[in-house]
């Protein structure tokens, strides 16, 4: 299982419809709120479904 934390960077596995796969993590806990980094749209989904659908962390925020 990958390893994820608040304000990482990831790819899913569908493309979002803007066209860009890169998500933010801005809110973690029993539900997980991702951000589109290209159109700034966010969802929020159950974090066991979070982790089926993620492909990869792309940026760790504990690099920055």
């Amino acid at each position: 299982m990958a390893e994820f934390h608040l304000n990482d960077v990831v790819e899913m596995k569908k493309q979002h419809p803007c066209g860009t796969n890169r998500w933010k993590i801005i809110r973690m806990g029993m539900d997980i709120r991702i951000k589109c980094e290209g159109c700034g749209h966010s969802i929020m989904m159950k974090r066991r479904d979070f982790e089926k659908k993620m492909k990869r962390v792309l940026a760790s925020a504990e690099e920055e």
